[in-house]
């Protein structure tokens, strides 16, 4: 895996546009819906959260040794293009396991009384700089609340995720990454 890794950043350093959107398809999901454990689903995120992300990790404020050094050379412009690419691209759907639904439910009460709809929108779909995090993989939104409780991901602007996850517990943080991976509405969306 570690291998394939850094085969997919020397594409994305040393070729054109069709090897690097051949490794983002082979990472990220040929429509930025991810099949890989702990990579996300891009797909309809907010361009300029893309764009903020992308920048992180050029500087080198994100540790991702694949995405450092796929960012690494890409100018403002190509940064922004990429974004805007993938701003277009549809979001995931919910998967197609079931939740479970008193995780589903103990996850929902978190996120509500943390008032997560409050900076991602009430469905999750986010803005701007806010992620969107309806129908995330699972396992990557659960590795991200990990790394923001124990300070390994850097926020920006107010940067309140460090804070808001302070007080959770790792099933807290288990059952709000499940409820939001199988997010539905309560209109049944």
């Amino acid at each position: 895996m570690i291998r394939a890794a850094a085969a997919g950043a020397l594409f994305l350093i040393s070729f054109s546009a069709a090897a690097q959107e051949a490794c983002f398809a082979a990472c990220h999901g040929a429509n930025g819906v991810s099949s890989t454990p702990l990579t996300p689903s891009l797909g309809g995120q907010p361009s300029f959260f893309v764009l903020a992300q992308l920048f992180l990790f050029r500087e080198g404020r994100r540790d991702n040794a694949l995405m450092n050094a796929a960012a690494k050379g890409l100018s403002d412009a190509e940064l922004q293009a990429l974004a805007d690419r993938i701003a277009k691209l549809p979001p995931p759907r919910a998967p197609a396991t079931k939740p479970d639904p008193a995780r589903y439910a103990r996850g929902r009460a978190i996120a509500e009384k943390e008032r997560c709809g409050n900076c991602h929108d009430a469905d999750f779909s986010g803005h701007d700089n806010v992620p969107r995090l309806a129908h995330q993989r699972e396992d990557y939104l659960l590795k991200a609340l990990r790394d923001y409780k124990k300070g390994a991901r850097v926020g920006y602007g107010m940067a309140v995720m460090p804070e808001t996850v302070s007080g959770l517990n790792d099933a807290d943080l288990a059952d709000v990454a499940h409820f939001l991976a199988h997010f539905f509405s309560r209109s049944g969306r």
